[in-house]
C-alpha cells in the first residue's frame, strides 16, 4: 500500500517531462472557449486572429480557469475542508498510510461540482497556510511561522512543503501553487501541502497549550 513515508530524503525533482497526447490543444481550447469569450475570442472563428492577441488572451483564460478550479465555494469547499481535516487527523495521529490513501483518493476531476478536487484542495489548503503564517488569522500565536517545522522523518512532498511554508510566512502560497506545481509536480504539491499544513497545527498547539484536534475543527474551516 502507498505510503508518503519515505526511508531516505526526498531527491531533487528532475526536469518536467513532455508528452504529447493527440487532441490535447482542441481540447483545452474548447475547455477555455468561455474565458476566452468574454476577451471577445471565438474559438470556431480563429481566421484572422492575431497570433500574440490569441497568446495573451489563452493565458489569461488559463488563469482565470485554474483560479476557479482552486477556489471552491460552497458545499465544494466544506467538503474540501472535511478532506483536509481527515488528512491532516490521521498524520497527527501517526497514519501516514491512511493519509495517503486519502490524498490519493482526491479526484482531477469531481464527479459532481460539490466534490472535492486536487486543484481544489491545493488552493484551499494553500489559503489557509498563507491565512496562518502571514499573521492574517488573528488568533494564530505570535511566532508560529518560525516555530513550524516538518514532521520528523522523510516524506513524499518535503521538498514542495518546504517551498509552500515559505511562501505562506509572505501570504504567497496561494498566488505561487501553479509555480511550485511546475516545480514539483501535482502529486508533490498536494502531499507537501498536506504535511505543512499537519506541521503548522503541531507548532500551534505546542505554542498556545491547546489540543491539535480542537485546533484542526476549529481552524481548519
Amino acid at each position: 500500500m502507498a505510503n508518503m513515508r519515505r526511508p531516505a530524503p526526498e531527491p531533487a525533482p528532475g526536469f518536467p517531462q513532455i508528452q504529447r497526447t493527440p487532441g490535447l490543444a482542441q481540447d483545452m481550447l474548447r475547455e477555455m472557449a468561455p474565458f476566452l469569450a468574454e476577451e471577445g475570442i471565438d474559438v470556431d472563428n480563429l481566421d484572422g486572429t492575431d497570433p500574440d492577441t490569441l497568446q495573451a488572451a489563452f493565458a489569461r483564460a488559463i488563469e482565470r480557469h485554474n483560479m476557479i478550479q482552486s477556489t471552491p465555494v460552497g458545499v465544494a469547499r466544506d467538503n474540501t475542508l472535511t478532506t483536509l481535516r481527515t488528512i491532516v487527523t490521521a498524520l497527527i495521529s501517526g497514519d501516514a498510510t491512511r493519509a495517503t490513501a486519502l490524498l490519493d483518493a482526491i479526484p482531477p476531476t469531481a464527479a459532481d461540482r460539490d466534490g472535492a478536487t486536487v486543484a481544489g484542495t491545493i488552493g484551499v489548503a494553500a489559503s489557509l497556510l498563507d491565512d496562518w503564517l502571514a499573521r492574517g488569522n488573528p488568533n494564530a500565536p505570535q511566532g508560529l511561522a518560525i516555530a513550524t517545522r516538518l514532521p520528523a522523518g522523510h516524506w513524499t512532498g518535503e521538498r514542495a512543503a518546504t517551498d509552500l511554508l515559505a511562501l505562506a510566512r509572505k501570504h504567497r502560497a496561494f498566488t505561487k501553487q501553479d509555480a511550485v506545481i511546475a516545480n514539483h509536480g501535482g502529486l508533490h504539491v498536494l502531499y507537501g501541502l498536506a504535511l505543512a499544513l499537519t506541521a503548522t497545527i503541531q507548532a500551534w498547539a505546542q505554542l498556545s497549550s491547546i489540543p491539535d484536534i480542537e485546533l484542526i475543527d476549529t481552524y481548519i474551516a
